[in-house]
């Protein structure tokens, strides 16, 4: 994996994410605020054990698991100082900081999960039944029936919650926002599927 082609690819994906093109300042460094996000998503994920890469490396994945992911305060608080310096600026932070605990709310608070922090694939590799799409899922549903873990996700993208529902993810949540824009929340249930863990090898 060359770390620094990781990052330019994810760079360009958020670039089309809602999300990220909301928490993003949009001035003379926009360019360069969009690759510090992707390098700093991409080093919290290789930390965690969290990144998931296509074999073409097209397509690039966030699953984290929640009980590993303990906060260490200091690093974490500079971490966040650091983000609003170089992505966010201070005027966005009082509705990105809303925003974010409306989303934490919808996931369990005593229970150990798996998020998909981030999903995304390069504009040529797109669409639910290519290759790519395919073995990325496949990946995301292999840790989730291997660690018998519920796995969360979310998107303002109505296009994507049909593609995670045809991959057997539940939409259980349906946030319509006071900008207009609406979120969904999908589940992921690897007990309700008992049918996948028999066709794969969990090992």
């Amino acid at each position: 994996m060359d770390k620094n082609t990781i990052v330019e690819r994810m760079a360009e994906i958020l670039k089309e994410t809602p999300t990220s093109m909301e928490i993003v300042k949009k001035d003379a460094k926009t360019e360069q605020r969009f690759k510090y996000l992707a390098t700093y998503m991409i080093d919290k994920a290789i930390a965690k054990d969290a990144l998931v890469l296509s074999e073409n490396e097209m397509g690039i994945g966030i699953v984290i698991q929640n009980s590993k992911d303990k906060p260490n305060f200091f690093k974490d608080k500079w971490e966040d100082l650091k983000l609003v310096y170089h992505v966010t600026g201070f005027k966005n932070i009082p509705k990105i900081l809303r925003n974010q605990k409306y989303v934490r709310q919808q996931r369990p608070a005593n229970q150990d999960y798996l998020y998909c922090w981030f999903w995304g694939i390069s504009k040529d590799n797109r669409g639910a039944d290519t290759q790519v799409a395919k073995q990325m899922k496949d990946e995301f549903l292999r840790r989730a029936h291997k660690l018998n873990l519920p796995l969360f996700a979310e998107t303002q993208m109505r296009r994507n919650t049909i593609v995670y529902q045809k991959f057997g993810f539940e939409l259980f949540h349906t946030w319509n926002r006071e900008d207009g824009k609406t979120m969904y929340f999908l589940k992921y249930d690897p007990k309700k599927h008992p049918e996948y863990e028999d066709q794969q090898n969990i090992e």
